[in-house]
């Protein structure tokens, strides 16, 4: 894990695929419990999956977690990911379908047009990759697994992905192709490439 950036309000780090953001049941080793070892002060703000490799945020201190918490949850905060998906898509579009739980599953979310909560993500084309496309993501909302099923739900699921993935696209790489590229936050960008 590698620290992009740190001040005396926030600590943003480059998080390896694989990596929980917190605590598991059994699984201590996390980027928070790795952060706070070098920032003591330092509080979780958001979540990436494990599999999801990139960028996430931790403030410095309870007014600073409670000040970047309000941005996120009020939408002030800018986030970028870049995918690879199975197929070929064109131009760019909106996936606009509510999410909800799907409780037999857990921790599968599903498309839920009756209960589901709203949720939108923004697409475009950066580059097509044989049979496959790479894929600038953009979240308007922040449901759980929001990218991974709005994806598989438009017919392309992300390369790697276990949950949602064919069994084709989950073997067609070791790892989820899905990366946390751009943050903005309190009108600073962080950007970070993805190793894929």
């Amino acid at each position: 894990m590698r620290v992009v950036h740190a001040d005396d309000r926030m600590v943003v780090v480059d998080k390896p695929a694989g990596l929980l953001s917190v605590p598991g049941r059994t699984e201590p080793d996390c980027a928070s419990a790795r952060v706070q070892a070098l920032y003591h002060d330092a509080l979780v703000v958001h979540r990436l999956d494990q599999a999801t490799s990139g960028l996430l945020l931790f403030a410095r201190g309870a007014q600073a977690q409670r000040e970047l918490s309000t941005d996120f949850a009020e939408r002030r905060v800018g986030k970028v990911y870049v995918a690879v998906v199975a197929g070929r898509l064109q131009g760019e579009g909106l996936i606009d379908l509510p999410l909800g739980a799907d409780w037999p599953n857990r921790p599968r979310q599903q498309v839920d047009l009756q209960h589901g909560k709203p949720s939108q993500t923004r697409w475009r084309v950066l580059d097509h990759e044989g049979g496959h496309t790479r894929l600038q993501l953009e979240p308007l909302t922040g449901r759980s697994h929001q990218l991974r099923v709005h994806l598989s739900a438009l017919g392309h699921p992300i390369l790697g992905d276990t949950l949602y993935g064919t069994a084709d696209t989950a073997a067609a790489s070791p790892r989820l192709l899905l990366h946390a590229s751009e943050l903005t936050v309190s009108g600073r960008r962080f950007r970070c490439a993805p190793e894929f």
